[in-house]
């Protein structure tokens, strides 16, 4: 099966704030936005963050979170699955903007079928997002 883009959508507290955070922060190229919403750019997937001012000053979204591999993991969330390569550059990338992580960057389920590189943080709004790599994602993703 060949892999197309997915489309997902956010709800921010300020169009201004998650451009900063998209562009900046994570290196997002900004596509097609208006007052209300803006396009980015995901490693080829498209977000789009819209704006919903109930969310307020401090904009964080309640998450529940469950246990995985001795973490504490935000749910609901959204991400994306890089080659390591990518990962590992996306992760120094964090580290060097000083970017406050939910969980730090490290392997899970090392030596298991689906050991994957993972990291978790959130955006300013209270978006909790995941980007993960595995060695082989073909024979990985959906190892049991």
């Amino acid at each position: 099966m060949h892999l197309t883009p997915f489309h997902v959508a956010l709800q921010v507290r300020d169009i201004p704030e998650a451009r900063h955070f998209y562009k900046t922060v994570l290196g997002c190229s900004e596509g097609r936005s208006d007052a209300q919403w803006i396009d980015f750019n995901l490693y080829g997937h498209q977000l789009v963050c819209h704006l919903n001012p109930s969310l307020g000053p401090q904009g964080q979204i309640a998450s529940h979170k469950n246990a995985v591999d001795a973490h504490s993991v935000p749910v609901p969330h959204c991400g994306v699955v890089l080659e390591m390569e990518d990962w590992t550059m996306l992760a120094q990338r964090l580290k060097e903007q000083g970017l406050k992580f939910i969980v730090d960057p490290y392997i899970r389920f090392a030596g298991q079928a689906g050991e994957q590189a993972t990291l978790f943080f959130m955006d300013p709004s209270g978006n909790a997002l995941e980007f993960k790599a595995f060695k082989d994602i073909a024979a990985q993703l959906f190892a049991t």
